[in-house]
């Protein structure tokens, strides 16, 4: 196996982790997290509440999160790779 069908494989396995949906009634299908990132995200919404870190650090560090976590940066990631090891 090559190692850009590899790192498409491992891509297409951060798109599968995404595919549970949610249809909310205002905002239609919203596509849920996996339960790990679901209970990061909870953890510092608590911090956050319990005012162990402030509200602006919580929403940064969150958005970060959710910036690196698209579905789809893996695959832009397994092709930069594939092409480096090229």
């Amino acid at each position: 196996m090559s190692t850009l069908t590899r790192h498409l494989n491992g891509s297409h396995e951060n798109v599968r982790m995404y595919t549970r949906r949610v249809a909310l009634p205002m905002l239609g299908d919203v596509a849920v997290p996996p339960p790990d990132k679901v209970a990061y995200y909870a953890g510092l919404g608590v911090l956050a509440a319990l005012q162990v870190i402030e509200w602006p650090i919580a929403l940064v560090v969150t958005a970060g999160h959710l910036l690196a976590d698209q579905h789809l940066s893996g695959l832009v990631r397994g092709v930069g790779q594939a092409l480096q090891d090229a």
